[in-house]
């Protein structure tokens, strides 16, 4: 579960949304740290074989399909997921990542 800004958002749900999205092949929603709120919402994205896509067109894509405080306010494009063996993403791994690149910037 992310917690911003004292609202409970459960990634599955924002998942969901954004994987009806005739670009994106595969996605992860993840809490990423923030000063002010606690988390913010981060879409980590696989994208369709040449396909492009920006924040922008994925807020507008998300805005009357789920809550305003759920719409990711960051979006991380990937070639590939860690996955389990079982198929699962490995979200931690995510988290551990983007976390670790945005200390460094």
């Amino acid at each position: 579960m992310i917690i911003r800004g004292g609202e409970n958002i459960f990634p599955k749900e924002v998942e969901d949304v954004l994987i009806t999205h005739s670009k994106i092949a595969e996605v992860s929603v993840i809490g990423l740290p923030h000063e002010r709120l606690g988390e913010e919402v981060c879409a980590c994205i696989r994208l369709e074989e040449n396909c492009e896509l920006t924040l922008q067109e994925l807020s507008e894509f998300s805005k009357g399909k789920m809550a305003h405080f759920k719409i990711p306010t960051q979006m991380k494009l990937v070639k590939d997921f860690f996955k389990t063996g079982s198929g699962k993403i490995q979200k931690y791994l995510l988290v551990k990542q983007f976390s670790e690149n945005a200390s460094k910037n």
